[in-house]
């Protein structure tokens, strides 16, 4: 057994809710527009994500289905 086993994973979403959290005062406009584009393109990779497996179920369901 490694340490690491031994620490407490993070539960999913953590990050997403201190994002949602964070104080925006201290950004730039140049800073929040920057931000904007990162999060649009994590958007972008979500469902990109939520597609492929919707794929794979819909593959799955079908090679199941008699």
């Amino acid at each position: 057994m490694s340490f690491e086993d031994l620490e407490p994973r993070q539960s999913l979403g953590d990050n997403l809710h201190g994002l949602v959290r964070e104080d925006l005062d201290g950004y730039s406009v140049a800073d929040l527009k920057a931000r904007i584009e990162t999060l649009e393109g994590e958007i972008v990779r979500v469902k990109a994500a939520i597609e492929a497996k919707s794929s794979q179920r819909s593959a799955a369901d079908a090679l199941f289905k008699f």
